[in-house]
């Protein structure tokens, strides 16, 4: 009994992150239809700044804010350099300069910071806590509060506000919402910014968990895109439940089979939906008539 307890607590942490992930990749692909795959270097950089301030004696409630201010600037740069010129390209190519936006800004992270691997002092301490024989970080805690109150706001955000209007509205029909008077450049970047914060949070909240280093947004971007994949592209529920479901399944491949298919599984996840419901556990299906 305390095992299984134990795989579902390691398999909550981790798909909390997921889902953080997969809430930006929603907020981008909700504005633009695009598929961000530098999302995942968004957590890093919240991770790696947070963590090599605090090594420089910053304290982490001002250390934090600065590395998701620091993720914002670099997804407003991204937006305003890479993929605002290219805006009436095909949607295959804007993805295409997501992924070379990804290498680019791990490569900057291994200049500007180092290769090693890094993490800090969890928020609440480090004593587990006991519960029917398992044991339960207080960081887990932070981490799927977190994500909760990260999609309550993205769905907030997206149904209740002016400026997610204009994102869904823009999303839509582009032309369309031109023309009732939506600067969809802005909107665009508004929304390349929220999808950085929401990916820096995870990793300032991750770190001290899943430690974290230059390299480690690819596979969190993966992992991420598997859990928006799962749960339906475009679904804020989808991408929250998506993401816990995918760290389930992590956690008991690797508790009951073996570590070295923990990774595999969720990539067979990415497989199964695309095969049997393309539209994911809360996707929209979209009827064309011709």
């Amino acid at each position: 009994m305390s095992e299984f307890v134990q795989f579902c607590f390691s398999g909550l942490t981790v798909g909390a992150i997921y889902a953080s992930v997969a809430l930006g990749f929603t907020l981008i692909y909700n504005a633009s239809g695009v598929i961000n795959f530098s999302q995942g270097e968004f957590v890093v950089i919240g991770g790696m700044t947070t963590a090599v301030l605090i090594a420089s004696g910053v304290p982490i409630w001002l250390a934090a804010p600065i590395a998701i201010i620091a993720a914002v600037i670099a997804g407003m740069t991204l937006y305003k350099l890479a993929i605002e010129p290219a805006r009436g390209a095909p949607l295959v190519t804007l993805i295409i300069i997501t992924i070379g936006a990804s290498i680019f800004l791990r490569g900057l992270m291994q200049t500007v910071f180092d290769k090693q691997i890094h993490r800090y002092e969890g928020f609440s301490g480090e004593q587990s806590i006991a519960i029917f024989g398992a044991a339960l970080l207080p960081q887990s805690i932070w981490i799927l509060g977190g994500s909760l109150v990260v999609f309550v706001l993205l769905v907030w955000f997206l149904s209740r506000t002016k400026a997610g209007n204009a994102i869904r509205a823009t999303s839509s029909d582009i032309l369309a919402a031109k023309l009732a008077g939506i600067n969809t450049n802005s909107t665009m970047m508004l929304a390349f910014a929220l999808s950085a914060a929401t990916g820096a949070l995870a990793g300032v909240l991750a770190t001290p968990v899943t430690f974290t280093s230059y390299d480690a947004g690819v596979l969190m971007a993966l992992k991420g895109f598997a859990a928006m994949m799962l749960g339906g592209v475009g679904s804020p529920a989808g991408a929250l439940i998506g993401g816990i479901l995918i760290g389930l399944i992590e956690a008991f491949t690797a508790g009951y089979i073996s570590s070295d298919y923990k990774d595999a599984a969720a990539f067979l996840v990415i497989f199964l939906v695309l095969f049997f419901m393309p539209g994911g556990l809360f996707g929209m299906v979209r009827v064309e008539r011709v």
